[in-house]
């Protein structure tokens, strides 16, 4: 086990508490046993899943493995916990089960949780679990593509659903009988249709707004009601440039639309009866909850603090459960009733009881928390594609700083006024942070979104370099002291970035990075293959000049900022190969450069291990910027 987060100097500097400090995700709770929960903390220093009895307040650490567990479901009776068992953080597995409340006599000591389904090895597809303990899996895997199987109580599996591209479980019906699939069939991996389909495979309806069009438009599903006889299904759609919701009975064909006008994107989650939605809505890096009536179409807000809302759920009593933070304050999950939900658990080993909430936890626990940082303020430039927004975090002293441009990964995701240790720890080291919504993020509406296609990389570097002239001019960000970051997507436009403008960065900090696009392309997990397929137009061996444009291995020879790379060796997306392949010509023509590699995935789930990279990452910049002044 990794050493505990409980043992934390009063000494240590406030950037590494941030990191050490307990914390909690928000907990998800079985359909039909409200009062069973299971959730994800590092209170043992690494991220581990924990099942809580609401009825006792008795937490339990449910897994613990070298690099951490976060992939959990709980059973609609609350009777067992299901996990995804990978190795080594590769994401390349099957799923494991356990009792909610632990093992007794019928597991020997130290064996493994039971293996929950008779299939072999995938990357998951989703999963949804039946009343009446049917499992429904979706697997991916570079042989067969997507795969999706009913798995019956007694461990019989059957296949339902087979296709090249890119699919995977949406939901289940309360009843059991309909399973809503996500799929690609189409090619666009970026944009999926519905199929709902019986449990014998034959579909029942199918919901595509891919064709027929100018565009192509996303579905996604948001869950069936969840309630007896009803066929309801939440559909989220983009027909008017954002995603907002409509309801669609499959059985009937009926759409039902939603008046819920809000800016932004609008996602929605069921209320326990199926009277109403719980809506949550963001807008310009900000998020908040409201309540929508089905019956007399009353849009309601639920009040929350400003800032971020990572996760939100209505439970029985009518009251909202969130996880809330701002890039000032902590995460905390919170209930609508006025009441912190859960506090961390104390350490303690897997399966053991290890805690007990009430207000004497909290009370200890207190000077565990997270120090808080600094506020975000936002800036709006006119960028090559339209405005750019970006949030920016000062420390303290009279600029112009030293400026970390802390690029997102995703690249469909978005930076928000979140709580983050990794800008939080760069200000306190004195430096400025810029963290960009290029085009290709989500949350500033489709076009938004889908602007990056052909282009990749160097589109979102247009609006990272428009962002940079801002804040050299307004007197944020001294020009000669630049720092270009980011993981995953991020590291990727950060060593593009140093290739295609050589001049504007004085150090590039590359975690889990594309280097290499077409070694990439062939040694990465199939699903990420569907979406390149999707972004470049084709393969590498169909559109090579696209790729060649666009993979930092072109530009590797005008590299003149030191270059500093983290890789996971069991990555699955960002794969070793071919980060090796860059560094391999780093060396060629001695330019300077640090790599650090490191046995996990695709980023690690142990806090020790994020604490060590992020330090060394800050010791590499101050060591080179040190030498410009």
């Amino acid at each position: 086990m990794a050493e505990s987060t409980g043992s934390i100097p009063e000494s240590m500097p406030d950037w590494e508490k941030r990191f050490r400090a307990p914390r909690v995700g928000l907990p998800d709770w079985a359909e039909d046993a409200p009062d069973r929960s299971l959730f994800v903390s590092n209170a043992t220093g690494t991220y581990e899943l924990y099942a809580w009895d609401r009825t006792t307040g008795v937490q339990r650490q449910a897994t613990d493995r070298p690099n951490g567990t976060t992939g959990g479901v709980l059973s609609p009776d609350g009777e067992w916990i299901w996990w995804f068992s990978d190795t080594d953080g590769d994401e390349f597995g099957i799923w494991r089960r356990q009792p909610f409340s632990g093992w007794d006599s019928r597991r020997p000591e130290g064996e493994e949780d039971e293996p929950a389904t008779p299939l072999a090895p995938s990357y998951p597809a989703g999963l949804a679990l039946g009343r009446d303990g049917t499992a429904i899996v979706g697997r991916s895997t570079d042989e067969d593509g997507s795969t999706l199987h009913v798995v019956e109580p007694d461990g019989a599996s059957r296949e339902i659903y087979r296709h090249r591209e890119s699919a995977g479980v949406g939901d289940l019906s309360y009843d059991g009988a309909l399973i809503a699939i996500e799929h690609t069939e189409h090619g666009d991996a970026m944009h999926s249709a519905i199929r709902v389909v019986r449990r014998d495979g034959t579909t029942v309806a199918e919901l595509d707004d891919t064709k027929g069009g100018a565009v192509e438009l996303g579905l996604s599903v948001m869950g069936f009601a969840p309630v007896a006889g009803d066929s309801r299904l939440l559909v989220g759609h983009q027909r008017r440039g954002r995603w907002e919701p409509v309801i669609w009975d499959p059985l009937t064909g009926e759409e039902t639309a939603l008046a819920i006008e809000l800016p932004g994107d609008v996602g929605v989650d069921w209320y326990p009866d199926g009277s109403a939605l719980l809506v949550e809505h963001g807008y310009q890096a900000r998020s908040e909850l409201w309540r929508y009536d089905l019956g007399s179409g009353e849009l309601t807000a639920v009040e929350t603090p400003a800032g971020t809302i990572s996760g939100a759920t209505a439970r029985p009593d009518g009251t909202v459960e969130y996880l809330w933070s701002s890039a000032a304050h902590p995460p905390q999950v919170r209930s609508t009733s006025g009441r912190i939900v859960l506090e961390p658990p104390a350490e303690g080993a897997a399966g053991a009881v290890v805690a007990q909430s009430g207000a004497g936890r909290a009370d200890a626990a207190s000077w565990l928390r997270a120090p808080e940082s600094v506020p975000v303020t936002d800036a709006w430039v006119e960028g090559p594609g339209g405005r750019v927004h970006a949030l920016v975090q000062r420390p303290e002293g009279e600029g112009p700083f030293p400026t970390v441009f802390d690029i997102h990964g995703g690249p469909t995701w978005h930076d928000s006024d979140a709580f983050a240790a990794g800008p939080a720890a760069w200000v306190d080291h004195g430096f400025a942070v810029v963290r960009v919504n290029y085009r290709g993020s989500t949350g500033y509406g489709r076009e938004w979104t889908d602007a990056l296609k052909h282009r990749i990389g160097l589109i979102e570097l247009e609006d990272i370099a428009a962002v940079r002239e801002w804040a050299v001019a307004s007197g944020l960000a001294d020009p000669r002291r630049l720092v270009l970051a980011g993981g995953s997507w991020g590291g990727y436009l950060t060593l593009l970035g140093l290739g295609t403008q050589p001049e504007a960065w004085a150090v590039g900090l590359a975690a889990v990075p594309v280097a290499d696009y077409v070694t990439a392309y062939h040694d990465e997990m199939e699903a990420l293959k569907a979406l390149d397929r999707t972004l470049f137009g084709g393969t590498p061996e169909e559109v090579p000049e696209r790729f060649e444009a666009s993979s930092p291995l072109t530009y590797v020879d005008q590299v003149r900022a030191p270059v500093y790379i983290s890789a996971g060796v069991n990555d699955p997306r960002c794969p070793i190969r071919q980060i090796e392949n860059y560094v391999t010509r780093l060396e060629r023509r001695g330019a300077p450069h640090e790599v650090y590699r490191y046995d996990a995935g695709h980023g690690s789930l142990v806090v020790e291990e994020r604490i060590k990279q992020l330090r060394l990452e800050i010791e590499f910049a101050q060591r080179h910027l040190s030498r410009l002044s």
